[in-house]
């Protein structure tokens, strides 16, 4: 932002609405999850210093990655950029003005929500789609978290080349905060996860407004077995009346006898089942390790706390004793966010390398989420316990395969720094 345009006020249909309709209409339009709609003047002029605060402290949009360490690049970047949030800030501060009408971008256009994004691409609707059971939210109730489990009706293995998952109406759009599906089934080494653990073996797909789906990484795949289970959990909020609803996981097969030359994993990496959160305290960190035997690509990551979180960190600690932050981010107990790397930001992790997690729990009168900062808290599947682990999206390379991945980084910076 130039000195000139600092002291400029910006104006709603100038300045304002383009931001809005980039990164705040898909939740904030009518019959969608938001309380409010800012698809126009008149909608978003009376909650000017509610957005001030919420964008300044980068409550909204949701995405609470700590954009001052680790890497930055994400496919599914939905943030406010600096010159964005002082934008914002700035038209608030200066009154809200409207500004010239004929300044305002046409109507942002979105997608269809009954069509299934990739049917164009894949030449039809998905080859599987697995609905969680029907959900009823009263008009009027505490946030709801529905985790029903669902068959797949798979009675062979299947390679699945991408994701699709979305509530099943519109009406189910107004209370469907963000959704879930988690893969359970034997794992090849005759390991259930999910008996282990309590936890399922792979996070398949998250949901929330604006989000289409994922299409893996060429030659990659993640592989359902037969007899395998869908593990929902779903976040709904009320609408201010009944509804009754489900959600849809849409799975895109590759053709029968195709395998990918990969298979991709999600998996809920260096979990610490020793929490220790004493009551009152509002940083309590802990730190729990996982080993990678052989060479990784990582594709993303979702921390993974309950109503105590505060904040993770992954770290990776490399063979020779150095260490690399990948990623921080604060933690929302409303929102469960899968940060996925751009393809060029993929971290390459020889083997020999840990991950290594910290976390930092709060259990203070201040977190909005504690249920009683009078109770000491540690590891339980209750959202009142805590927990503290990472799903990590990751393949396997061999060495030359490792190898050609990095060369390929190493071509790819220099150009970037020419």
């Amino acid at each position: 932002v130039s000195f000139a345009e600092a002291d400029e006020t910006p104006t709603y249909a100038k300045d304002v609405a383009p931001i809005f309709r980039e990164k705040c209409e898909a939740c904030h339009r009518p019959g969608y999850i938001a309380p409010m709609s800012l698809q126009t003047y008149a909608e978003s002029r009376p909650w000017a210093r509610s957005i001030k605060n919420r964008v300044e402290t980068r409550q909204m949009p949701p995405w609470h990655l700590d954009k001052s360490v680790g890497i930055q690049d994400f496919q599914n970047d939905r943030s406010l950029s600096d010159n964005e949030i002082s934008t914002i800030v700035r038209w608030a501060d200066g009154g809200a003005p409207q500004g010239n009408p004929a300044d305002v971008p046409p109507a942002a256009v979105f997608a269809d929500d009954d069509v299934w994004n990739y049917a164009e691409r894949f030449g039809g609707p998905p080859d599987l789609i697995v609905r969680s059971t029907p959900h009823t939210m009263p008009a009027l109730a505490q946030d709801h978290w529905w985790k029903p489990t669902v068959p797949t009706g798979l009675t062979e293995d299947r390679w699945v080349r991408a994701i699709e998952i979305r509530p099943s109406t519109s009406e189910g759009r107004r209370i469907t905060h963000h959704a879930l599906a988690r893969l359970q089934q034997e794992e090849d080494e005759g390991q259930d996860l999910t008996q282990a653990s309590g936890l399922a073996a792979g996070l398949l797909m998250e949901w929330a407004v604006g989000k289409q789906g994922e299409i893996m990484r060429e030659g990659s795949g993640k592989l359902m077995k037969a007899g395998s289970n869908i593990v929902f959990d779903i976040h709904y909020s009320t609408a201010g009346e009944e509804i009754t609803d489900s959600v849809e996981l849409g799975l895109y097969f590759y053709p029968k006898g195709e395998e990918p030359e990969h298979e991709l994993y999600s998996r809920a990496l260096a979990q610490n089942y020793d929490l220790d959160i004493p009551a009152g305290d509002d940083d309590v960190r802990h730190d729990s390790y996982h080993p990678f035997t052989e060479n990784v690509r990582l594709t993303g990551y979702q921390p993974h706390l309950h109503n105590r979180g505060k904040r993770q960190c992954i770290e990776a600690i490399l063979p020779d004793g150095t260490t690399e932050m990948l990623s921080c981010s604060n933690w929302d107990f409303g929102w469960h966010i899968v940060y996925n790397y751009e393809d060029d930001a993929q971290p390459l992790l020889p083997k020999g390398t840990f991950l290594h997690t910290m976390t930092w729990h709060d259990n203070s009168a201040g977190n909005r989420w504690n249920p009683d900062a009078r109770n000491w808290a540690g590891f339980g599947q209750r959202s009142s316990d805590d927990m503290s682990f990472t799903w990590t999206s990751y393949y396997e390379l061999d060495d030359d395969e490792f190898a050609a991945a990095q060369e390929e980084r190493r071509v790819m910076t220099n150009d970037d720094d020419n």
